[in-house]
């Protein structure tokens, strides 16, 4: 590890010993707990986030106090759940996609998800691979999930040059989500997988051509004052683990503190979606008074890009067999509960028998 590294993990945890020592000058009977996320406070993440505060706080008589710290104060974006199961936080915004190693099966199956289009439907598909397949809790050790989101499905966003065709795509270089890096590699473009918030600083120095993104990000980034053309591929997204508390944390609370932790978890993913609902719409209005110009793909377009979606997505699946995970069960499984989503509308878990537990 480099020494900057180094400096950089272990300034959080100092500042998380301090913390906690605050915390035991609480009243008695209340217990403090440190939320942390690398979003700043107005972010709609972060709404979302106060909705859930206020409500344990007020379920809880006072019983749980949140203290939220904002913009990365604790967490990182690359590094949340190493940080997390250290302590730096106590609850903390995690971001399994952006980490660089151990969760390789949370990273792959945001892929697996082509059919399920709405928040409700993805977080409810996760919930059932979760329950179906142990290798999502073992990649989780040592935290404890809150909440799962999902989210807005995203298009193209390019700064100077609009996207008609798949074959314009070709040269361009692109921050994509992990799932991506594959397709777009093979439709000759140049895939980056970064976090989000360094995307804006990429394209205002025109360091990316363009970026993978839902349409809330033209107002909730302020994408659409550096990035001009918007197309409308509908390219799938999955749910992944969100919001988590580290393990002893957890277990040192009380049953009923627990409970309430617990309960919590719907109250969260609805804020999240109703937030990422509201963003879309702000989102796109923002976009349209910035000058963003919109275009929809063909269905010719969609019907190439989704063939391409789903071979990669059985590649990167099978290519989880290196890591002892049959993650060929894990693709089959997703793909028939999303395909019993298509036919009915709902997630349902016993779709299909799958080909086994790992």
């Amino acid at each position: 590890m480099s020494r900057a590294r180094a400096s950089r993990l272990l300034l959080p945890s100092l500042l998380a010993v301090l913390l906690c020592a605050c915390q035991g000058q609480a009243a008695s009977g209340v217990t403090t707990l440190v939320y942390a996320s690398p979003y700043a406070p107005d972010h709609p993440f972060s709404r979302a986030d106060e909705v859930w505060l206020d409500w344990v706080q007020t379920h809880s008589d006072g019983r749980l106090r949140i203290r939220p710290l904002w913009s990365g104060t604790l967490l990182s974006s690359d590094a949340s759940i190493i940080e997390l199961r250290h302590g730096v936080a106590d609850i903390g915004l995690i971001t399994p996609i952006y980490e660089l190693g151990g969760v390789q099966l949370i990273r792959a199956q945001t892929a697996f998800y082509a059919g399920a289009t709405t928040f409700g439907e993805q977080v409810m598909l996760y919930d059932c691979l979760v329950a179906r397949f142990p290798a999502f809790r073992a990649e989780l050790r040592g935290l404890h999930v809150l909440a799962v989101q999902g989210g807005s499905l995203p298009g193209v966003l390019t700064r100077t040059h609009p996207v008609h065709a798949l074959a314009d795509l070709k040269g361009l270089r692109i921050r994509v989500p992990v799932e991506l890096v594959g397709v777009l590699r093979e439709l000759g473009a140049d895939p980056v997988d970064m976090p989000m918030e360094q995307v804006y600083s990429g394209l205002a120095k025109g360091i990316l051509d363009g970026v993978i993104a839902p349409p809330d990000t033209l107002f909730s980034l302020r994408f659409a004052e550096v990035a001009h053309y918007y197309w409308g591929l509908e390219i799938p997204r999955g749910a992944y683990p969100a919001r988590a508390i580290g393990e002893r944390r957890w277990e040192a609370l009380s049953a009923a503190d627990r409970a309430l932790l617990t309960e919590s978890g719907s109250v969260w993913e609805a804020a999240m979606a109703l937030q990422i609902e509201t963003a879309v719409r702000a989102g796109r209005q923002f976009g349209e008074r910035e000058g963003v110009h919109s275009f929809a793909a063909s269905a010719a377009e969609q019907a190439r890009f989704d063939d391409l979606y789903n071979r990669e997505a059985r590649r990167s699946a099978t290519q989880l067999n290196a890591y002892g995970i049959d993650g060929l069960a894990v693709f089959q499984y997703a793909q028939a509960l999303a395909a019993g989503i298509r036919r009915s509308g709902r997630v349902a878990c016993n779709a299909d028998k799958g080909s086994g537990d790992l």
